[in-house]
């Protein structure tokens, strides 16, 4: 009887080692589950991080386009609307102390500086030129209209159409409209590749590499990044700015 008691007995510590051990493997193998449960938590959360790196990457470059964009806007672009009137360009040209040439721009067509202005207006929008960059290059060019270089204010030739120094006078126009119109369209042949809105009266527009000046600054060659340009002169757009400046100040 004692030997069949200690069997039993020992049967049943055998049984439950075996229960405790299944029931320790199976806490184990829990632990390595809800272990490994967390590790796939972390490992999505780092991806996810991940995701955001390219969506700041992709901010970054577009700040950076924005910087470029600033950069392009600190220059003046020729074609656009504009918030200048006739008559702040007709106080810029009266501020100068010079006179108007009425007598002879009168022959032309334009006997009063209200008129010359509001032609430069009218001409400029019509082919979307800024009425001030026009303006401004006129003053420049003439001297607010004083003339005194190898053009003549006869030639109603504004901005030096033609005119390659030593004595050639460049361009000459039936009118002061006509005049004002070439001078226009040759701004926009630097400004743009769109095409004209008016009938050509530009005989050098073809001449123009379309598109190679967007803005003012870029009209003097030495400061155009394609060596392109009006004129020659050193900051020869940089000036017309500056005169813009002025004018609507």
């Amino acid at each position: 009887m004692n030997r069949q008691k200690e069997k039993r007995n020992t049967w049943y510590m055998e049984a439950g080692l075996a229960v405790l051990i299944v029931l320790t493997l199976g806490t184990a193998g829990m632990a390595g589950r809800l272990s490994a449960g967390a590790e796939t938590v972390g490992q999505a959360g780092v991806t996810e991080d991940a995701q955001e790196e390219p969506a700041a990457g992709t901010a970054d470059q577009s700040d950076s386009g924005q910087a470029e964009t600033a950069a392009a806007d600190g220059q003046y672009p020729i074609m656009g609307e504009s918030t200048v009137t006739v008559q702040d360009m007709v106080e810029y040209f009266n501020a100068s102390g010079e006179p108007y040439p009425a007598e002879v721009l009168s022959t032309g067509g334009a006997d009063s500086i209200e008129t010359f202005c509001q032609m430069y207006y009218e001409e400029a929008s019509a082919e979307g030129v800024r009425p001030e960059v026009a303006f401004a290059q006129t003053m420049k060019e003439t001297g607010f209209l004083q003339y005194g270089g190898d053009a003549s204010i006869e030639q109603f030739n504004f901005a030096g159409l033609g005119t390659t120094g030593g004595g050639v006078p460049g361009n000459s126009y039936p009118d002061v409209r006509t005049g004002i119109r070439a001078q226009i369209q040759h701004l926009k042949a630097y400004a743009t590749a769109d095409a004209l809105n008016q009938e050509c009266v530009d005989d050098r527009y073809e001449y123009v590499k379309k598109g190679a000046a967007p803005y003012v600054e870029w009209l003097g060659q030495q400061e155009n990044p394609e060596g392109l340009g009006w004129a020659t002169g050193d900051h020869y757009g940089y000036d017309i700015v500056g005169m813009i400046q002025d004018l609507m100040e």
